[in-house]
Protein backbone atom coordinates (compact mmCIF):
# COMPACT_ATOMS: atom_id res chain seq x y z
CA UNK A 1 0.00 0.00 0.00
CA UNK A 2 1.46 3.73 -0.66
CA UNK A 3 -0.03 6.89 0.09
CA UNK A 4 0.78 8.85 -2.97
CA UNK A 5 3.23 10.93 -0.78
CA UNK A 6 5.88 11.18 -3.79
CA UNK A 7 9.14 10.66 -1.89
CA UNK A 8 11.63 11.44 -5.14
CA UNK A 9 11.79 11.81 -9.01
CA UNK A 10 13.80 9.14 -9.74
CA UNK A 11 14.99 8.53 -13.53
CA UNK A 12 14.72 5.93 -16.43
CA UNK A 13 18.06 4.44 -16.87
CA UNK A 14 17.28 1.75 -18.90
CA UNK A 15 14.21 -0.25 -20.84
CA UNK A 16 14.68 -4.21 -21.47
CA UNK A 17 11.80 -5.08 -23.44
CA UNK A 18 11.86 -9.39 -24.08
CA UNK A 19 8.94 -11.83 -24.88
CA UNK A 20 6.84 -11.62 -22.26
CA UNK A 21 8.01 -8.77 -20.14
CA UNK A 22 10.10 -5.70 -19.75
CA UNK A 23 12.90 -5.05 -17.34
CA UNK A 24 13.19 -1.38 -15.73
CA UNK A 25 16.63 0.17 -14.69
CA UNK A 26 15.73 3.13 -12.26
CA UNK A 27 18.18 5.76 -11.17
CA UNK A 28 17.02 6.85 -7.56
CA UNK A 29 18.29 7.83 -4.10
CA UNK A 30 16.00 8.53 -1.31
CA UNK A 31 13.96 5.50 -2.10
CA UNK A 32 17.18 2.68 -1.96
CA UNK A 33 17.36 3.34 1.70
CA UNK A 34 16.60 0.59 3.59
CA UNK A 35 15.37 -0.99 0.39
CA UNK A 36 15.23 -5.12 -0.06
CA UNK A 37 14.84 -7.49 -2.96
CA UNK A 38 11.24 -8.20 -3.22
CA UNK A 39 10.18 -4.63 -1.78
CA UNK A 40 7.22 -2.73 -3.59
CA UNK A 41 8.14 0.62 -5.37
CA UNK A 42 5.65 2.72 -7.02
CA UNK A 43 7.08 4.06 -10.31
CA UNK A 44 4.40 6.90 -11.33
CA UNK A 45 1.56 4.78 -9.62
CA UNK A 46 2.62 1.53 -10.68
CA UNK A 47 3.55 -0.88 -7.83
CA UNK A 48 6.64 -2.54 -8.87
CA UNK A 49 9.02 -5.22 -6.77
CA UNK A 50 12.66 -4.80 -6.90
CA UNK A 51 14.79 -7.26 -8.35
CA UNK A 52 17.85 -6.05 -7.71
CA UNK A 53 19.70 -2.39 -6.75
CA UNK A 54 22.80 -0.75 -6.04
CA UNK A 55 23.78 2.25 -4.22
CA UNK A 56 22.08 3.86 -7.38
CA UNK A 57 20.01 2.44 -9.44
CA UNK A 58 17.11 -0.62 -9.22
CA UNK A 59 16.01 -2.74 -11.37
CA UNK A 60 12.01 -4.45 -11.75
CA UNK A 61 10.59 -6.69 -13.97
CA UNK A 62 7.22 -5.23 -16.02
CA UNK A 63 4.45 -7.58 -17.74
CA UNK A 64 3.98 -6.17 -20.69
CA UNK A 65 0.05 -6.14 -19.96
CA UNK A 66 1.25 -3.09 -17.67
CA UNK A 67 2.97 -1.38 -19.81
CA UNK A 68 0.51 -1.59 -22.35
CA UNK A 69 -2.39 -0.13 -19.88
CA UNK A 70 -0.36 2.47 -18.20
CA UNK A 71 1.45 5.50 -18.93
CA UNK A 72 4.98 3.60 -18.36
CA UNK A 73 4.78 2.46 -22.37
CA UNK A 74 5.09 6.07 -22.74
CA UNK A 75 8.90 6.35 -21.05
CA UNK A 76 11.98 5.80 -22.61
CA UNK A 77 15.44 6.42 -21.66
CA UNK A 78 16.17 9.33 -19.16
CA UNK A 79 12.16 9.62 -18.36
CA UNK A 80 11.63 11.37 -14.62
CA UNK A 81 9.68 9.20 -12.75
CA UNK A 82 7.83 10.10 -9.35
CA UNK A 83 9.11 7.00 -6.75
CA UNK A 84 7.66 6.27 -3.64
CA UNK A 85 8.00 2.97 -1.26
CA UNK A 86 5.18 1.37 0.07
CA UNK A 87 3.82 2.81 3.23
CA UNK A 88 6.06 1.09 6.36
CA UNK A 89 3.86 -0.04 9.48
CA UNK A 90 4.51 2.62 11.89
CA UNK A 91 4.63 5.69 9.15
CA UNK A 92 2.57 8.57 8.64
CA UNK A 93 -0.55 8.44 6.20
CA UNK A 94 0.12 11.85 4.36
CA UNK A 95 -1.86 10.89 1.38
CA UNK A 96 -4.68 8.55 0.48
CA UNK A 97 -5.11 4.58 0.67
CA UNK A 98 -2.93 3.65 -2.92
CA UNK A 99 -2.86 0.73 -4.40
CA UNK A 100 -0.78 1.34 -7.02
CA UNK A 101 -2.82 -0.78 -9.22
CA UNK A 102 -3.78 2.10 -12.24
CA UNK A 103 -7.15 2.32 -13.56
CA UNK A 104 -6.53 3.36 -16.75
CA UNK A 105 -4.18 6.29 -18.52
CA UNK A 106 -6.05 9.95 -19.34
CA UNK A 107 -4.94 12.58 -20.87
CA UNK A 108 -3.94 16.19 -19.89
CA UNK A 109 -6.20 18.98 -22.01
CA UNK A 110 -6.30 21.88 -19.68
CA UNK A 111 -7.82 19.31 -17.45
CA UNK A 112 -7.59 15.45 -17.41
CA UNK A 113 -9.74 13.63 -19.61
CA UNK A 114 -10.68 10.36 -18.17
CA UNK A 115 -12.45 7.12 -20.04
CA UNK A 116 -16.13 6.52 -18.26
CA UNK A 117 -15.08 3.53 -16.53
CA UNK A 118 -12.81 5.56 -13.68
CA UNK A 119 -14.89 9.53 -14.10
CA UNK A 120 -17.64 7.18 -12.30
CA UNK A 121 -15.36 6.98 -9.39
CA UNK A 122 -14.13 10.65 -9.33
CA UNK A 123 -15.59 13.20 -6.65
CA UNK A 124 -15.47 16.57 -6.37
CA UNK A 125 -13.31 16.75 -3.04
CA UNK A 126 -12.11 13.34 -3.33
CA UNK A 127 -8.84 11.99 -3.78
CA UNK A 128 -7.26 10.66 -7.04
CA UNK A 129 -3.97 9.50 -8.06
CA UNK A 130 -2.26 10.75 -11.27
CA UNK A 131 1.08 9.34 -12.14
CA UNK A 132 1.38 8.39 -7.91
CA UNK A 133 0.49 11.52 -6.88
CA UNK A 134 -2.31 11.81 -4.71
CA UNK A 135 -4.25 14.96 -5.06
CA UNK A 136 -7.76 16.17 -4.52
CA UNK A 137 -10.56 16.56 -7.37
CA UNK A 138 -11.50 20.13 -7.61
CA UNK A 139 -14.01 19.16 -10.09
CA UNK A 140 -15.81 16.79 -12.44
CA UNK A 141 -17.88 16.80 -15.61
CA UNK A 142 -18.78 14.03 -17.85
CA UNK A 143 -15.52 13.87 -19.77
CA UNK A 144 -12.73 14.73 -17.57
CA UNK A 145 -11.81 16.36 -14.01
CA UNK A 146 -9.46 18.83 -12.99
CA UNK A 147 -7.42 18.67 -9.50
CA UNK A 148 -5.91 21.08 -7.01
CA UNK A 149 -2.03 20.74 -6.40
CA UNK A 150 0.05 23.30 -4.71
CA UNK A 151 3.27 24.89 -5.95
CA UNK A 152 5.08 22.46 -3.75
CA UNK A 153 3.49 19.58 -5.38
CA UNK A 154 4.51 20.83 -9.03
CA UNK A 155 8.16 21.63 -7.99
CA UNK A 156 9.03 17.97 -6.27
CA UNK A 157 6.90 15.54 -8.71
CA UNK A 158 7.02 15.24 -12.76
CA UNK A 159 3.49 16.62 -12.90
CA UNK A 160 4.57 20.43 -12.89
CA UNK A 161 6.24 19.80 -16.27
CA UNK A 162 3.31 17.92 -18.19
CA UNK A 163 1.94 19.38 -21.03
CA UNK A 164 -1.13 19.07 -23.01
CA UNK A 165 -1.06 15.89 -24.64
CA UNK A 166 0.48 13.99 -22.12
CA UNK A 167 -0.61 10.65 -20.73
CA UNK A 168 -1.01 10.09 -17.25
CA UNK A 169 -1.76 6.86 -14.88
CA UNK A 170 -5.01 7.04 -13.02
CA UNK A 171 -6.12 5.09 -9.68
CA UNK A 172 -9.56 5.97 -8.39
CA UNK A 173 -9.82 6.03 -4.36
CA UNK A 174 -10.41 2.21 -3.96
CA UNK A 175 -12.99 2.72 -1.13
CA UNK A 176 -15.58 3.77 -4.14
CA UNK A 177 -14.97 0.15 -5.64
CA UNK A 178 -15.71 -1.73 -2.22
CA UNK A 179 -18.36 0.37 -1.97
CA UNK A 180 -19.77 -0.61 -5.15
CA UNK A 181 -19.09 -4.27 -4.95
CA UNK A 182 -20.89 -4.62 -1.69
CA UNK A 183 -24.06 -2.65 -3.07
CA UNK A 184 -24.15 -4.38 -6.51
CA UNK A 185 -22.61 -7.98 -5.94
Amino acid sequence: MFTGIVEEVGTIDTISRGANSAVLTIRAEKVLDGTKVGDSIAVNGVCLTVTSFDHERFTADVMHETLNRSALAQCKRKSPVNLERAMSANGRFGGHIVAGHVDATGQIAGRVEAPPEVLRYVVEKGSITIDGISLTVAAVTAHDFSVSMIPHTAEVTTLGSKKEGDIVNLETDIIGKYVEKLLHP
